[in-house]
């Protein structure tokens, strides 16, 4: 089977066009070496996943018929993936969070609460000095 179609049965993308774009953009390595979306794919054989800025492991155990359920994802591949990957896509999560810097571009949302509590409190104490 194609390592494009492996990849969309065993539910590592959502599309095969997806799988597809990601070999050709060199995302997709069986036993460390690059390969395109072609590639036939075989038991035994160790793929490695660049995906959402983690380097995801699997080993093939055997090849689906067909696109299968999430339940039974298990049955054809073993996820090897090291946790200090899934924890380093965490910390880049949290960074994420705060690297906005104020005053660029448009007011998140809750930006923009905060500033019209401002002005509502601010309004509100000019009512009452006058």
């Amino acid at each position: 089977m194609r390592i494009d179609k492996y990849l969309w049965c065993v539910r590592y993308f959502k599309t095969r066009n997806i799988a597809t774009t990601a070999c050709k953009k060199g995302h997709v390595k069986i036993n460390g070496a690059t390969v395109k979306p072609s590639r036939d794919v075989y038991p035994t054989d160790k793929i490695e996943v660049r995906k959402e800025q983690v380097s995801r492991h699997l080993t093939v155990l055997d090849i689906p018929p067909n696109r299968v359920g999430a339940k039974l994802v298990d049955i054809y591949r073993v996820d090897t993936t090291p946790k200090e990957n899934f924890e380093h896509l965490e910390l880049l999560k949290h960074a994420k969070d705060h690297y906005r810097k104020q005053g660029t571009g448009r007011p998140t949302k809750k930006d923009r609460r905060e500033i019209d509590e401002y002005l509502d409190d601010t309004f509100d104490d000019d009512e009452s000095n006058s």
